[in-house]
Formats: C-alpha cells, sequence, structure tokens
C-alpha cells in the first residue's frame, strides 16, 4: 500500500520549476486500484514522483480511475485536464524525505487537511525545496519575475498587490478546515493543522506542522512543532518556544484544559490542566519553587523537571521574583457558545 496520493493544480516560473501546488483532495493511504490506475495510464514506476501530466494523461488517468471505481478522483482529474495551470499527480510510495516542491505541497495539505497530524510526517529538508516567493493578488511569483508583473500591471491599469514574501503561503487559500474561526488568515501557514472547535484571534500565530488538536481559543504565537490540547487558552501575546527557536530537540506541547495567560510563554512541555501566570516566561532552566498547599517551599527544581506533569499552577512571587509552583486548583473550561463555530 502507497502512502499518499494528489491530484494538484499548480504555478510555475518561466524556467518550468514549479513554485506551489494546491490540491483539492490528497488522499492518505490511497487504495491499490488507485495506484494501478496511475500505472496503466500515467506510466508511475512506483517510489515517490512528482509526474507532471497533459490534459491527453489526464483524460486517460479519469477514464482508468472510473473504471477503478475511483470516481472522485476521477471527477477531479477530468476538471484537471482543462486546466489553464500545470497539473501535477504526485505519489508518494512511503513518507521519505521529500525531493520535490510538490512533494512537499502535499505533505503539507494532508496536515492541513487533517489526514496527518504534526510530527506524523517526515518533513526533514523542506526548506530547500520551499522557493521563497511574492504571493499576491494574482498568486505565487518567483521574486526574480516579480518586477516585471508589477510593470506589466501598471501598464494595463491594474495594481499588483505583494501581501507577503516567504516560503510558506497562508492556509486559507489552499484549505478551510470545517468548524474553525480565524480573524485574520495570514497568520495560518499552510501546514498547520487547525482542529474543530478552534478560534484564532487577530493576533493569535498558528506555524507549519503545529496546531490545535481541538476546541481551543488561540490569542497567542504556536510555533513549529507545538501542538496545543483540547480546550486549552492561549492568551493574547503568550508565546511557545518552537523547535526552531531555541528549543533544540525538546518538543514543546500543552495539555488539554491548560490556560497560558497573556504575554506568557512556555519553553517545556505542559501537562493538562496546568496554567501559566500573566506575563510568566519559563523555560527548561527557570528555577521553580515548589510549594505545598500552605504555600511552605517544599524544594527548588529546574521547570524541565515539571515538563508534562499535570495540575501545576506557575506564578511569580510579586515579592521576590521568585517563580513558584503549586497544584493547580482552578482548571479552566471554555465557554461553550463563545467557541461553537458551526
Amino acid at each position: 500500500m502507497s502512502f499518499a496520493f494528489g491530484i494538484g493544480i499548480g504555478t510555475q516560473n518561466i524556467q518550468n520549476e514549479w513554485l506551489e501546488v494546491f490540491y483539492q483532495s490528497p488522499v492518505i493511504s490511497p487504495a491499490d486500484a488507485l495506484i494501478n490506475a496511475a500505472k496503466a495510464a500515467l506510466n508511475y514506476q512506483g517510489g515517490n514522483q512528482a509526474l507532471a501530466v497533459s490534459a491527453d494523461e489526464l483524460n486517460a488517468f479519469a477514464a482508468a480511475l472510473e473504471q477503478a471505481g475511483e470516481s472522485a478522483q476521477a471527477q477531479l482529474a477530468s476538471k484537471a485536464a482543462v486546466s489553464k495551470r500545470p497539473v501535477v499527480v504526485t505519489v508518494l510510495e512511503s513518507d521519505e524525505a521529500s525531493t520535490s516542491t510538490p512533494e512537499v505541497y502535499l505533505k503539507l495539505h494532508l496536515i492541513s487537511h487533517r489526514l496527518a497530524k504534526p510530527h506524523g510526517l517526515k518533513l526533514d529538508g523542506i526548506f530547500g525545496l520551499l522557493p521563497n516567493l511574492a504571493w499576491t493578488n494574482e498568486g505565487a511569483i518567483d521574486l526574480n519575475e516579480l518586477p516585471e508583473r508589477q510593470l506589466q500591471a501598471r501598464l494595463e491599469g491594474r495594481t499588483l498587490e505583494v501581501k507577503s514574501v516567504d516560503k510558506f503561503p497562508q492556509m486559507t487559500d489552499y484549505v478551510v478546515p470545517a468548524g474553525v474561526r480565524i480573524a485574520d488568515t495570514a497568520r495560518v501557514r499552510l501546514g498547520a493543522y487547525v482542529g474543530e472547535g478552534t478560534t484564532v484571534m487577530h493576533e493569535g500565530f498558528i506555524n507549519f506542522n503545529a496546531g490545535t488538536e481541538g476546541t481551543s481559543m488561540v490569542e497567542g504565537r504556536i510555533s513549529a512543532g507545538v501542538v496545543i490540547g483540547k480546550g486549552s487558552d492561549l492568551g493574547g501575546g503568550c508565546s511557545t518556544m518552537g523547535t526552531l527557536s531555541g528549543g533544540g530537540n525538546i518538543i514543546i506541547s500543552v495539555g488539554e484544559n491548560c490556560l497560558i495567560g497573556a504575554n506568557a510563554g512556555i519553553g517545556i512541555p505542559l501537562g493538562d490542566r496546568c496554567t501559566v501566570e500573566a506575563g510568566l516566561y519559563i523555560t527548561s532552566g527557570s528555577k521553580v519553587a515548589l510549594l505545598d498547599d500552605s504555600n511552605t517551599l517544599v524544594e527548588t527544581v529546574k521547570a524541565r523537571d515539571l515538563a508534562g506533569k499535570p495540575d501545576l499552577l506557575f506564578r511569580r512571587n510579586s515579592q521576590t521574583g521568585a517563580v513558584e509552583c503549586k497544584t493547580n486548583k482552578s482548571a479552566i473550561e471554555l465557554n461553550e457558545e463563545l467557541h461553537a463555530n458551526n
């Protein structure tokens, strides 16, 4: 059985290099019949391949898919046959390191379509395969071609709007998952996993290979690789340290029903029902005073020693400035009516 499959509509530069690819209906663990149709109609010979295909090949592929009982993919292949943009059929026999831009985009789509979870796919080396592009109101443009495109637009009485210059596009130009609210779509990258019931407010941010497992309020930053458990609340301006921003090899995560206060931050994984006081940033090396129920010091530990443990309240002593931790007796519950995104 193969690993993944997708029919993509893409953009190429004048050197016919792939810039980006849109997969409307990617498939994880595709049926053997679908892969056999690709072998018969597209001369797919196994392995991980991104096949640039013509209209005639797509029509033949559509017929083979229909005969194989893959009607949904057959319809997509038929529609793609009349595309004015280049079409690619990407088949991944196994989850290996990507070797082409279409392969990377297929994996990012799998995550944002909720077909794979963060850390569930091999994403090694993807930055070298993602070109830095101008993302405009007319789609992705190679930066070397941008000045001419801007001039041409002006000559034709138009303005070419450059929304961002980045390797990653915004997720909602490719995927809008069911049951979510995203106030500023530019702040959620393709490759984010946004669980059903999640609300991302204007200052919230979700990077690729990161996200929320379910109902959550996000007003802070979810860095690359960070996963937030169901029912957790990230307050305004708070931060989670990703593996790309100084967290090393530690995978930062937030358990269920946690609260990270406004302008707070974490550099350790949190267990379920934990609270971090507003304005308090905890790194793995932070010294933490453990208090009992009577606020008596039990011992002092490094924050890393508390990683993943549930029911903790982290706070800063307003008199001494010391970071303290005690049992959390006020685990949060998100307002169901406020967070209903249907």
